[in-house]
């Protein structure tokens, strides 16, 4: 070993124009336009370099706190190299919880996946169901119990989130099990073990406000920022439609028949005539600023806000559900298929669990009629200053991805 270390400043490093020797077996190297630091040794008559990184990312001082350990490990005759080769693979086999291998799983196969949404879509989706129940268990703890605690208050009323839920969960898993990093039967494998314990998707019966079951396909609401992220780069009247029915969470037809002389653009009101209202009654909407500027960006065409082609007629009634289909929301592309109706769908999730909000508001934000006719009697108000607080968060959450 070379006697005298420490020989070289951060000055000479800096300025370096030819390889230097710091002593103690740690070099500067020069190669091209590059500075990298080099750890060369003999051990059993053989000469070997261990490469430390490259200067500046690694200072001098770091550089010689690695040489120093390398130092200690050949005078017991240990290889540097072949040391810190155990160490990293050691470390690797360190056993992860669920949110790291979650990270890892995702980080490793990101690139099969056609674009950044899907992957996006994989973190919302375990970060609000998956993390908050198991994220700091060890992939080797995680049982069956566990994943029902995460699926079974979601199965019934969000059917196809939980379904996705219970699929990337599996995965995660399937991966850690791949990677040795546990052993045995999958909790969360639906064939043979979570079927037994929950109806098919397909079998459960979907209710939406008072017995219908028609269901309306929706987005689970931690994907929306990034959706809507992606509509506000979008200028066609269709766009502004949707975003406009995102920030009301009004039906479809009351936002595309939508007139001028109902908005009340002073005290940032938008009120719906009973003959275009599912319930009969005036419905009022606060609005909330995005959705005034959005307003205020649309000339006047027509009578309508969100004109169509045609002399004095709205947009198609298939103009929003055109805009997501070419989006890539459809039954035929990569995406879920959904619609726009399904948004109410997502508002009333995101209240729901995401707000400490009153049922009640929740309700008449989606104008449904209050099914109990007692409580309907004694209940008169619209609650339009509760709404428009909600609905200023909803816009909040909404906008977050760009904000």
């Amino acid at each position: 070993m070379a006697k005298g270390i420490h020989r070289l400043t951060d000055k000479q490093v800096k300025n370096a124009t030819a390889n230097l020797n710091d002593g103690g077996n740690l070099w500067l190297l020069l190669k091209r336009e590059t500075k990298v630091w080099a750890f060369r040794y003999m051990l059993n008559g053989r000469s070997r370099k261990a490469g430390l990184g490259s200067y500046p990312t690694v200072s001098l001082s770091e550089a010689r706190e690695t040489a120093t350990q390398y130092r200690k490990w050949l005078s017991q005759g240990i290889d540097p190299i072949d040391e810190n080769k155990r160490q990293r693979e050691a470390a690797s086999r360190v056993i992860p919880n669920f949110t790291s291998a979650a990270a890892r799983f995702i980080l490793t196969n990101r690139h099969q996946w056609k674009n950044r949404k899907h992957t996006k879509q994989w973190v919302a989706t375990l970060k609000t169901y998956a993390v908050p129940k198991i994220g700091k268990k060890l992939v080797t703890d995680i049982t069956t119990n566990d994943i029902q605690a995460i699926l079974s208050p979601i199965w019934n009323t969000k059917t196809e989130t939980a379904k996705r839920t219970q699929g990337r969960i599996e995965r995660v898993l399937d991966w850690a099990t791949a990677m040795k990093f546990r052993v045995g039967e999958n909790p969360a494998r639906w064939k043979g073990n979570l079927d037994m314990i929950y109806p098919a998707p397909n079998k459960v019966k979907r209710t939406n406000n008072g017995g219908s079951e028609k269901h309306h396909t929706a987005m689970p609401y931690p994907e929306l920022p990034d959706f809507y992220d992606q509509l506000r780069d979008k200028n066609s009247n269709s766009a502004k439609a949707l975003r406009f029915l995102i920030l009301t969470v009004c039906r479809s037809g009351e936002v595309l028949n939508a007139k001028w002389d109902e908005i009340d653009l002073n005290q940032a009101a938008w009120t719906i005539p009973a003959s275009r209202m599912k319930a009969g009654k005036e419905h009022r909407v606060p609005l909330c600023q995005e959705a005034l500027d959005i307003l205020k960006s649309l000339p006047e065409l027509n009578d309508h806000i969100f004109a169509g082609n045609r002399h004095n007629r709205p947009l198609s009634g298939m103009a929003m559900l055109v805009m997501m289909r070419k989006m890539g929301y459809s039954k035929d592309g990569y995406l879920e298929a959904y619609v726009p109706h399904g948004f109410r769908s997502s508002f009333r999730d995101w209240a729901e669990e995401q707000s400490n909000t009153p049922h009640g508001v929740i309700e008449r934000a989606l104008a449904h009629t209050i099914p109990n006719a007692t409580e309907r009697a004694y209940n008169r108000s619209d609650l339009f200053k509760k709404r428009r607080l909600l609905m200023d968060k909803w816009s909040s959450f909404v906008t977050s991805q760009r904000t």
